[in-house]
């Protein structure tokens, strides 16, 4: 993939796992409305086609509601992106962030103000219309090229932070359930005459303590591979109490 300018910086986004390497196969998906590219010079539509291929993403062209939508690692991010910031004309743009920051929870809007008096004009307009601080979050940019680079470096590292919290979130899963299949070892096998070959038939087939405590020797017998002699003996385990009250906790 191509490398992101580096004419300016942007503390949020100089989080290296953000930037797009060409490590990647496919960076994610990019929808496109088809209102707003109609209303750019056809220049800076081929830039934003030839950018997101130089990165791996795939541009569709779609009637959506915002002007952008990036599918990155299972997150959808919505983006507004005002190319020509008209001093005289800010309702459309703020109603139209109100609107869509109830439909997206991540929206982000991309404001080109290259100059001074734009930007002043954007800071009295914000507050005028008391917009929340961050929701949705403005991206005032000095030109359109930046300011598209600036949208797929946040779709990208949203996409990212995605793909982390889900491993995270299975790494944690992985680990309870080692966790309790390591306590229903513990358990089953303080049974006299269970070993581990044993604990592990009899949670693939019954899965819990409760379910073996209430299985009858005939279904032990049906489901699993122990002898007749051993499911005996997990029968009387929970049901005598010679056994139950002097387990063999190792």
């Amino acid at each position: 993939m191509a490398n992101f300018k580096s004419g300016y910086a942007d503390p949020v986004l100089e989080n290296p796992c953000s930037k797009v390497t060409k490590s990647s196969v496919s960076a994610g998906v990019c929808m496109m409305n088809t209102t707003w590219r109609d209303q750019q010079h056809p220049s800076f539509i081929n830039f934003i086609s030839s950018f997101l291929a130089a990165n791996s993403f795939r541009l569709n062209f779609v009637p959506i509601s915002p002007d952008f939508i990036f599918n990155c690692g299972g997150l959808s991010v919505a983006f507004i992106f005002v190319t020509k910031w008209d001093c005289g004309n800010v309702d459309t743009i703020f109603n139209r962030a109100k609107k869509l920051k109830a439909q997206f929870a991540h929206l982000y809007v991309t404001l080109n103000l290259p100059t001074r008096d734009q930007n002043d004009s954007f800071l009295c307009s914000y507050f005028k219309y008391e917009m929340q601080l961050g929701r949705p979050t403005f991206v005032p940019v000095q030109d359109i090229e930046m300011g598209f680079e600036k949208i797929v470096k946040i779709a990208h590292s949203c996409g990212v932070s995605k793909q982390q919290e889900v491993k995270t979130k299975l790494k944690a899963e992985r680990n309870q359930s080692v966790q309790e299949l390591e306590n229903f070892i513990r358990v089953v096998t303080s049974i006299p005459g269970i070993d581990n070959h044993d604990a592990n038939a009899l949670n693939q087939a019954i899965g819990s303590i409760e379910g073996i405590a209430n299985a009858s020797k005939e279904y032990i017998l049906e489901t699993t591979d122990l002898s007749a002699d051993k499911a005996e003996t997990i029968v009387r385990f929970f049901r005598d109490s010679k056994f139950y009250l002097c387990p063999k906790i190792i």
